[in-house]
């Protein structure tokens, strides 16, 4: 199988940070910042399987 061009499957991108005021600290069932953080669980996932698939892109 030929490794695919980058340009046809492009580098995942990481999620936006919430900024430091977007969070407002009353325990909310879907917080940012937790939704945040399931973000950049996929985001870490797709970017290793990404880097299997391009072993000589850019760390």
């Amino acid at each position: 199988m030929l490794p695919l061009h980058p340009d046809a499957d492009p580098r995942p991108q990481p999620p936006e940070e919430p900024g430091p005021n977007e969070c407002c600290g009353s325990g909310c069932p879907l917080c940012v910042l937790d939704m945040y953080s399931d973000e950049l669980q996929r985001y870490r996932a797709a970017l290793a399987a990404w880097r299997q698939r391009h072993p000589d892109a850019e760390p």
